[in-house]
């Protein structure tokens, strides 16, 4: 390792991640199925800002104000929000240009738990290179924090983590001592030459099959479909576009 290195970890579940908490770090949330997702495909599909918050009731509050709300809980629409987190409702007619609040079972709150760090990102499979590229070119400490599902492990944003992880320590100013990391870099290559095929066995896919909500599970993970990276500052998230050099 050389002096000037930054690390690399990733926290498998919101529970612990006052471990890796860090003022001077860049914190990647990722929550693949559905809510980091749908927040790159609203970003793709032109919308301005979205505004991610914890609680029904801060739902609730932000829809008596006349705001456009996506909101869910364990995958169902909420019956006051105007649509839920697929991300197929994110469509450029209904969000180009305008400014959405934005509240989930698990995505929304790892966001607001990762507020107090340098800098916190949006990661999917569908901005992995740029987000890796944008990463990279922050040269700080990076921890990667897997939304999960109600503070529980999820295989799907692990694997997400070591695809991020992989593209990362790939470049000579960046290593890892972490085993959480180690293990998520395993377990990208157990599913990267069939993420589909071995995504099929995570838990939250069989939740969405279950609810009839599984639709999203190919696109979720579809590499590199945008450059958008949606960053969080001051309540709210808002994107760059950062092309990617790393393949």
């Amino acid at each position: 390792m050389e002096y000037d290195q930054k690390k690399v970890e990733v926290c498998f579940t919101p529970a612990v991640f006052d471990c890796f908490r860090d003022p001077e770090t860049v914190v990647v949330v990722v929550d693949v199925l559905r809510a980091t997702s749908a927040i790159c495909s609203a970003f793709m599909n032109g919308v301005d800002k979205i505004i991610p918050i914890g609680t029904i009731e801060e739902a609730r509050e932000y829809k008596n104000k006349g705001y456009l709300l996506a909101a869910e809980r364990d995958g169902f629409v909420l019956d006051f929000a105007d649509f839920g987190n697929s991300p197929y409702n994110f469509t450029p007619e209904r969000v180009k240009g305008k400014t959405i609040v934005y509240s989930t079972t698990n995505g929304t709150q790892a966001i607001q738990l990762a507020s107090s760090c340098h800098k916190v990102a949006i990661g999917a499979f569908l901005n992995l290179s740029s987000l890796s590229q944008w990463l990279i070119n922050q040269n700080r400490n990076v921890v990667i924090l897997c939304a999960g599902w109600k503070n529980r492990f999820s295989l799907e944003d692990a694997v997400l983590a070591g695809a991020i992880a992989k593209k990362v320590l790939d470049h000579a100013g960046f290593y890892t001592e972490c085993d959480s990391t180690l293990a998520s870099l395993d377990l990208w290559s157990l599913a990267e030459p069939d993420i589909i095929g071995y995504i099929d066995k995570a838990a939250q896919r069989s939740r969405l099959r279950k609810n009839g909500l599984d639709d999203v599970i190919g696109f979720c993970h579809t590499l590199d479909l945008t450059h958008m990276i949606p960053l969080y500052s001051d309540g709210v998230l808002v994107a760059i576009s950062e092309p990617a050099a790393v393949c």
